[in-house]
């Protein structure tokens, strides 16, 4: 059995082991799935001890996305463009290939299970950490009108849309950072991609973010999400949380490690009617 795993501090909330597990048994491939908890000061040791045991990969979570990708010898376009990276693929080789799903992930969630499209729209993005750089380049080639991203350090949020300007130049996207006390209002889509709802903080921005009838999403999943969700149903929106962007960036790790993309539909149902 080829052997992967989930890293990250903390992971044992993660259901991507379930998930895994039933994508392996779908596309008939010799696939295990655990959890690997990393101390805060120790991801790269934790990730080769797991790498030379044999193992194949690995997805990547909080907080260590980014130095997934500096230590990849490789990596994919998607995660050079976001510098970070939530998938490591370890090649016979001994070199080991750098990837990013999140964004594929996020939106295909939104257009293809909320039903939200997302070209023309005005969006806002909350963080410029290794979650939010990882979904920024998808959202612009879905060419929304334009996107904000917000940061507490705006300094974060300028060097991450420089970074992504000439794509946004490319797919006429206006695209801007803003500090979160003045980051616009009437946004069609509300994207919290801080880890605020792990910790239990409050939703850093105000409810003018949000236009009537907005879909406000958290890419957390589960109970570390429900106040965000609370805070969007108190400002009349509509909210949702990243279990389906964990299942589709799911998918799409898969296929880059196995070849083959699972389908995702009823996993997802699964795991929204609390099965998994």
């Amino acid at each position: 059995m080829d052997r992967y795993a989930v890293v990250g501090h903390p992971v044992e909330h993660s259901k991507s082991p379930y998930i895994h597990a039933r994508f392996a048994e779908q596309c008939h491939q010799p696939v295990t799935y655990g959890r690997l908890l990393a101390p805060l000061d120790a991801f790269l040791p934790t990730v080769r001890e797991f790498a030379g045991s044999g193992a194949r990969g690995c997805n990547v979570t909080v907080p260590f996305k980014f130095e997934a990708f500096a230590a990849a010898a490789q990596a994919s376009e998607r995660a050079q463009l976001a510098q970070a990276a939530n998938l490591l693929r370890f090649d016979a080789d001994g070199r080991w290939f750098a990837d990013n799903t999140d964004g594929a992930g996020l939106v295909h969630d939104l257009q293809h299970n909320a039903g939200l499209e997302l070209a023309g729209r005005d969006l806002l993005l909350i963080g410029a950490g290794g979650a939010a750089a990882g979904v920024l380049g998808p959202l612009l080639q879905a060419r929304p009108r334009r996107l904000v991203v917000t940061n507490r350090t705006l300094d974060k949020a300028r060097e991450l849309v420089q970074r992504h300007a000439a794509l946004a130049l490319a797919q006429s996207v206006e695209l801007q950072a803003a500090p979160l006390d003045d980051c616009g209002r009437g946004h069609h889509l509300v994207i919290n991609a801080t880890a605020s709802s792990l910790q239990g903080g409050a939703v850093p921005v105000a409810g003018q973010v949000l236009a009537p009838g907005a879909l406000a999403y958290d890419m957390m999943y589960g109970p570390p999400a429900a106040a965000f969700l609370a805070w969007a149903a108190e400002h009349g929106a509509s909210g949702r949380d990243g279990l389906g962007m964990l299942v589709e960036q799911a998918a799409e790790a898969f296929a880059v490690w196995r070849g083959v993309r699972p389908q995702t539909q009823q996993v997802l149902a699964d795991l929204r009617a609390g099965r998994g």
